[in-house]
């Protein structure tokens, strides 16, 4: 399905404008990583794509639909939503709270079908010793992997996280990530992920959108295109050097603090 933004801007109010005149197209199945410095807009970014914020000019289309044409719930339908920090906070198991992904489908009724769709992403994401703990009482890393199983169980043909990995270690980073990127091969859907590792988002991302300051788009293309010496000068205000690993940019960031810090 594709994803356009055209002209969007976005900002709480005057004063504070996130956005500024992002065009953008994705209409390719894949891995796309979202990078960028803290307060760029990001989240924001994703959450015009989702209909969570609206742009304060500009619009967003969904398959050459304006996304105002939708409602929450005609998006949930094929979009699917991961935040980087859930709200939930009720004595849940879960296996409910992953089936809370499937009532788009089938409404509050849970069916067969339900149940092993949430059997095969939980042992995808190696959580079913998990299953009748309550929701409420399992760490931050493993309310997040929960969090994604619920996105992946809705079936969806666009996948939408916001810094999926933040609460992982690296070894779950790392699988996470290469996981997103095989199901988003395998279903041949849209994967767009926010990410702050230049080189998980190397190795894995099909496609790599860079922001700067002011809300921008800086940068977009493969990772060879875009994880450049350059680039991340400009964008981050750091020097590095970027060396090959596995025929992907790796990025080798110097020790040294800029003399402005």
């Amino acid at each position: 399905m594709e994803i356009r933004l055209e002209d969007v801007t976005f900002g709480y109010n005057e004063n504070e404008t996130v956005l500024h005149n992002i065009n953008l197209t994705i209409d390719e199945p894949g891995l796309i990583c979202i990078i960028g410095p803290n307060g760029v807009g990001k989240s924001t970014l994703i959450r015009c794509m989702n209909k969570l914020s609206e742009p304060t000019l500009g619009k967003v289309y969904i398959d050459g639909k304006n996304i105002e044409e939708y409602t929450l719930r005609d998006l949930a339908m094929f979009m699917s939503y991961v935040p980087v920090k859930t709200q939930d906070c009720f004595a849940m198991n879960v296996i409910d709270t992953i089936l809370v992904g499937r009532h788009n489908k089938n409404k509050w009724r849970t069916t067969d079908e339900d149940l092993a769709a949430v059997q095969s992403v939980m042992k995808l994401m190696g959580i079913e010793d998990l299953a009748m703990r309550n929701f409420n009482e399992l760490s931050a890393g493993q309310h997040q992997k929960v969090a994604i199983a619920r996105g992946l169980v809705q079936d969806p043909k666009i996948l939408i996280l916001d810094e999926p990995t933040s609460n992982l270690d690296v070894r779950h980073q790392i699988y996470v990530t290469q996981m997103l990127r095989a199901i988003a091969e395998e279903r041949g859907i849209t994967v767009i992920m926010i990410s702050h590792d230049l080189n998980i988002s190397a190795k894995y991302a099909h496609r790599i959108i860079v922001m700067s300051p002011p809300g921008v788009i800086y940068r977009n293309g493969t990772p060879d295109e875009v994880i450049t010496e350059d680039v991340v000068r400009h964008v981050y205000g750091v020097e590095c050097s970027i060396v090959r690993d596995e025929g992907r940019p790796h990025t080798i960031l110097k020790t040294e603090l800029p003399t402005e810090y």
